[in-house]
């Protein structure tokens, strides 16, 4: 019998091919939503028009004397619903104006309005939406029903009487502040939906376990991860103020008739509407144009942003 002691031993041998089902596999690239949407928006085509669209517009706004030199109020009826001539592409209107000069000037008021109004809007809808959804109880009770009365409230209506009432201040803050002013509801609606969402979050419960209290918990935390929808709200209700500054000012009691804007060279052009239609038609078009391009950038952001419509893409 022989000795265990000397006895061999077979072993096997020992695999050195790595398991891949247990390897940790590190993304190649760092994602989050916004770079998510960045990526998904970058490739669209419609994105960078649209972008181009309302590039031109701002910059229209910001800068006019690029566009053209001419003066958009000096008018020669010598010239009146003239077509158009060298230096003047678009001809002229009723008071021999250059239609042209007006459109890239107009810009600068009715975006100026846009703008204003949407930065109002947003702000108060934040601001409201964000407290009744995070704080809840009587204090969301209260927000929502002043919320439901605003949203009750028409604001092309409120604008009309509020321009009514202050029809010796008429400006473009003034315009921009009764626009503004009754349009947040909605905002504030999304807000606090999201909010609502947002709030259940285990960093939420984490920041409060710290000892961070509820209001810097709400600023530093869930707003910023709520923002996402204020942020295409805000982008359809740049468009959506642009059209309320034009339909006030083409009813009559939006901004004076010495302001060139888009809304009062409409207005001023349906008189002459039969024989001289394109100074009517000029100003509706960059209107639309730059209404379209707020509009798509917005729903394409709205896209972007929302994980399962890019998966059915």
């Amino acid at each position: 019998m022989s000795d265990p002691t000397t006895q061999k031993h077979y072993v096997a041998p020992v695999e050195t091919e790595t398991i891949s089902v247990d390897a940790i596999r590190i993304a190649e690239k760092p994602s989050n939503l916004w770079l998510d949407a960045w990526r998904d928006l970058r490739r669209r085509p419609l994105f960078w028009l649209s972008v181009l669209l309302a590039a031109v517009f701002l910059l229209m706004a910001v800068w006019p004397t690029l566009f053209t030199q001419v003066n958009p109020r000096a008018g020669d009826l010598m010239y009146s619903n003239e077509g158009p001539a060298p230096g003047h592409p678009l001809g002229y209107t009723f008071q021999g104006q250059d239609i042209y000069a007006r459109i890239v000037w107009g810009a600068q008021t009715s975006l100026s309005v846009g703008l204003i109004a949407t930065v109002l809007s947003s702000v108060i809808g934040l601001v409201m939406g964000a407290l009744a959804g995070y704080y809840g109880g009587w204090l969301d009770s209260l927000l929502s029903r002043v919320g439901d009365i605003f949203f009750a409230i028409p604001y092309i209506l409120a604008a009309v009487v509020v321009m009514t009432v202050f029809s010796q201040f008429r400006s473009v803050w003034t315009l921009a502040l009764a626009i503004g002013g009754f349009s947040w509801a909605a905002t504030a609606r999304v807000v606090r939906a999201e909010v609502l969402r947002v709030r259940q979050a285990d960093f939420v419960m984490a920041s409060r376990a710290l000892g961070q209290s509820r209001f810097a918990t709400l600023l530093s935390h869930v707003i910023p991860n709520a923002i996402a929808p204020l942020l295409v709200v805000s982008t359809l209700g740049l468009a959506t103020a642009i059209v309320a500054e034009s339909t006030l000012s083409f009813l009559g009691v939006g901004l004076g008739g010495s302001i060139v804007s888009w809304g009062n060279d409409i207005s001023q052009a349906q008189a002459a509407l039969r024989i001289a239609p394109m100074a009517l038609i000029y100003p509706s078009i960059a209107l639309t144009l730059a209404v379209l391009a707020f509009v798509t950038l917005g729903e394409l952001i709205r896209d972007a942003l929302d994980p399962k419509a890019r998966a059915l893409r």
